[in-house]
């Protein structure tokens, strides 16, 4: 009798246990505004004034985090992830050179003052600003506890977890204040992890959300830097010059030598 009020005594506190731990959820959003750090005293951006950005070739550029009220993502792994987004620049010859430029340079004040402000100090004339959100979730399931009961927290994971992210890296002509193009980048991941050790477990699936999205952003990015240079052409998005010295073709030179060359070899066959 009393065997049996202690199982059916056991087994109550884990159905109430389990339910309790089956409504623990957290959600936990972080990202960096676009918007917020150009127009940081107006509630939309202003009206633009209808104009054509000129870009010196070989063009300068700089590529930066928006900069958040909390640093999600540190000095150290910025750095990495920008210099995903610096290869996809620099395999193009109208491209000078490419800098990395650490958020903190970014006033948190923000706006184009800011931007002209570091352009001159790191001698660049593009910005790439790469800015995010993400959403991570994390709810534990009633077989945890139960469990946790019997072989111990560490053994049987419990915590699902799930973290969308999303980035976007907009170019912008500094002094124009024209946007260019922009390329985004999603991911989304969904993990099972211990109570314990979902904390970390969270972090490290943070991290590798932004490193999944930036990879997914990567093509996108790839196609508009090759794209703008038919737009420049034929939407005319933008006039270009050349710098002293400067012997590269135009943005539209790489389709001239491909046509000269198809002519060249129309020409020997005739």
């Amino acid at each position: 009798m009393k065997k049996g009020i202690l199982l059916f005594s056991f087994a109550f506190m884990l159905a109430g246990c389990a339910d309790l731990i089956h409504n623990s959820r957290s959600k936990n959003t972080v990202s960096s505004s676009l918007i917020s750090f150009l127009y940081p005293t107006a509630e939309v951006p202003p009206k633009e004034i209808p104009s054509i950005p000129v870009l010196t070739l070989p063009i300068k550029v700089g590529i930066a985090f928006v900069p958040s009220k909390r640093d999600h993502i540190n000095n150290q792994e910025q750095v990495t992830l920008l210099n995903k987004v610096k290869a996809s620049f620099e395999q193009y010859e109208y491209i000078d050179k490419v800098e990395v430029i650490p958020s903190v340079y970014l006033d948190a004040v923000g706006g184009f003052n800011t931007l002209e402000q570091v352009s001159r100090l790191y001698d660049v004339d593009v910005m790439a600003l790469v800015s995010y959100d993400q959403l991570r979730q994390s709810y534990d399931n009633p077989a945890s506890l139960l469990y946790w009961s019997i072989v111990g927290l560490y053994v049987i994971p419990g915590n699902s977890n799930t973290v969308q992210t999303f980035v976007d890296t907009a170019v912008f002509d500094i002094k124009s204040r024209k946007m260019l193009f922009r390329a985004p980048g999603i991911h989304k991941s969904e993990s099972i992890s211990t109570a314990v050790g979902s904390k970390k477990k969270m972090h490290d699936e943070s991290l590798a959300g932004f490193e999944a999205a930036v990879t997914n952003m990567i093509p996108n990015l790839d196609n508009e830097l090759s794209r703008f240079k038919t737009r420049v052409k034929e939407e005319k998005v933008a006039k270009v010059k050349k710098r002293d010295g400067y012997s590269g073709g135009a943005l539209g030179g790489a389709l001239l030598v491909l046509c000269f060359i198809g002519f060249r070899r129309f020409k020997s066959l005739a």
